[in-house]
């Protein structure tokens, strides 16, 4: 990856609590990987349940979003990388085997690290 290519990183805190706030970050990386910026999804809090084996066949249709199998297959096959909070995994009793193949695991200080490489973070 080059040095000045532009960067944009979604944290995603929620899952089944809000659905359709959950796929924001879905929708908005995919956006961004379609225009040739890099993007990035750290499931924080419990958007961790987003990255679990089968959990996202269990999620609700997200409002006028696609379903989140196809938000999530989207956003992989686009080249998104998918970053999940060590610290939040453990509180719920995931392990990293639960998690999918393409799953990621971070903490504070490389979060720390991406989010300033980044040209913006967003929230949700």
């Amino acid at each position: 990856m080059a040095e000045n290519e532009e960067r944009v990183m979604f944290l995603c805190t929620h899952s089944v609590d809000n659905p359709e706030v959950a796929a924001i970050p879905f929708v908005m990386a995919a956006a961004a990987l379609a225009m040739d910026v890099q993007a990035t999804i750290v499931l924080q809090a419990d958007g961790v349940y987003l990255a679990k084996k089968g959990f996202l066949e269990t999620m609700p249709k997200p409002g006028g979003f696609n379903p989140f199998p196809k938000l999530m297959s989207d956003f992989l096959e686009l080249g998104g990388e998918l970053k999940v909070c060590v610290p939040c995994i453990k509180d719920r009793n995931i392990e990293e085997s639960d998690l999918i193949e393409q799953a990621e695991l971070t903490a504070a200080g490389r979060l720390i690290e991406g989010a300033l490489k980044a040209n913006a973070v967003f929230t949700y």
